[in-house]
């Protein structure tokens, strides 16, 4: 991961960028669901669209769709 990059809330990306994920947050089972689906240190994520906080995302070569609460528990970097 980049040194210095601002760390925030998948779901404060926008449509169009492209982020790396710096960790991620909640429940033990959720945590374990998330990294199940890819979303681990480092992996690069694409965000296809936003609305009001429920995202579809490109994720290795899958989209899926996430919503709010789950990209809040999502902390990426630029």
């Amino acid at each position: 991961l980049m040194k210095g990059g601002l760390v925030l809330p998948l779901s404060l990306a926008n449509a169009g960028e492209t982020v790396l994920v710096a960790r991620v947050g909640g429940r033990p089972d959720v945590k374990k669901h998330l990294e199940d689906l890819g979303f681990v240190p480092g992996a690069e994520i694409s965000v296809v669209s936003s609305h009001e906080g429920d995202m579809i995302i490109s994720l290795k070569e899958a989209r899926l769709a996430v919503t709010r609460e789950m990209a809040g528990k999502i902390m990426v970097q630029n």
